[in-house]
């Protein structure tokens, strides 16, 4: 077979296994009026491209202490306020007037004054804030700061640039800021895809495209030491609602993390995951981060997810990606005096 007769088998393969998978995950039988879609095998349909963007901040703001709900007009004051901030900083940043490698009001989900009327993500604890630290990792941290090391772990971005280990799990592409799990509003990419087949759910996060695939009922038990980035994930369905949980999280992962922080480790973490088909058009995402040696309480968050008519794209990070290279480059240059290489 030539080259280009075998590069036209090749795709047309390609182009015919394309075709099975969209028949068997996309095409479903209508829902009956009143009544949740379920898939052909009878579980309930969670499938699609789902988007998780807000500017409602994860923990309360102290101008809404006390309060539960905001009014329309406040959370579109919040949305607002976010915007503006986001464009100002194209407007007023280090060269005035040029938006960088990321301008907000194109590339990134700040454009969008989205905010909900829940003053936080987080439900539980009843004031919306992120749990005291138990007193074992107070102490660990004070040690950590004491002997040099930096007082804050980020997920984004590095502390140093002592070498590639030193940086943040996102700037090396190894997790996404905003993809968890948990699963967290950022700057972009805010888009999760949902795809079901029979004892099996698979969550696609369109920031580094990492894929968890969450086997259904009673799945092998993973043994303790068997460590990974994104856990290993057990689902369940309780009703209507699917039921994640994670646990097996590496010690080099936060227990929990945004974009600028992240505490403790997720050596004890157990993560619980909740999604549940609310509309058309609604997904109600709510999940508990529990580790009793970091924090201590557990504590819970709720996102609703809107349908998305968008795919997810491809998120290409590390290639063509020169910025680890010249941080830590740099950084042996100005050791070696401004030497060059």
């Amino acid at each position: 077979m030539t080259d280009s007769s075998n590069a036209t088998f090749v795709g047309l393969v390609r182009a015919v296994s394309l075709m099975v998978v969209l028949v068997q995950v996309v095409v479903l039988p209508p829902a009956a009026a009143g009544q949740s879609p379920t898939t052909p095998w009878g579980d309930p349909d969670l499938q699609g491209v789902w988007d998780y963007w807000t500017f409602t901040p994860l923990e309360r703001a102290e101008e809404f202490a006390g309060r539960a709900t905001l009014t329309a007009e406040e959370a579109a004051l919040i949305g607002e306020r976010g915007r503006a901030a986001a464009l100002a900083t194209d407007r007023d940043g280090p060269n005035a007037g040029d938006p960088g490698a990321y301008g907000q009001e194109v590339w990134t989900e700040r454009s969008r004054a989205t905010a909900l009327r829940q003053p936080s993500l987080i439900i539980d604890p009843p004031d919306g804030k992120i749990p005291a630290l138990t007193p074992g990792e107070t102490s660990r941290v004070a040690a950590h700061s004491s002997s040099g090391g930096h007082p804050v772990r980020t997920r984004a971005g590095g502390v140093s640039a002592d070498g590639p280990e030193s940086r943040g799990l996102a700037e090396r592409c190894i997790v996404g800021f905003s993809t968890g799990p948990p699963m967290l509003p950022a700057g972009y990419n805010n888009n999760v895809q949902i795809l079901q087949a029979p004892g099996y759910v698979a969550l696609v996060v369109e920031m580094i495209h990492d894929v968890r695939i969450v086997p259904l009922g009673d799945a092998e038990v993973v043994e303790p030491d068997v460590r990974q980035w994104l856990g290993v994930s057990r689902g369940r369905w309780e009703g209507d609602t699917l039921v994640v949980e994670t646990t097996n999280f590496s010690d080099r992962i936060g227990s929990f993390s945004t974009t600028g922080q992240a505490w403790g480790t997720g050596t004890d973490l157990r993560l619980t995951e909740r999604f549940t088909r609310v509309d058309t058009d609604t997904l109600a995402y709510e999940f508990t981060v529990e580790n009793p040696s970091v924090f201590s309480r557990p504590f819970s968050a709720s996102i609703p997810m809107a349908r998305s008519n968008l795919p997810v794209y491809e998120y290409a990070c590390h290639e063509g990606n020169y910025g680890l290279y010249n941080i830590l480059f740099g950084a042996r240059t100005e050791e070696r005096g401004g030497a060059s290489r």
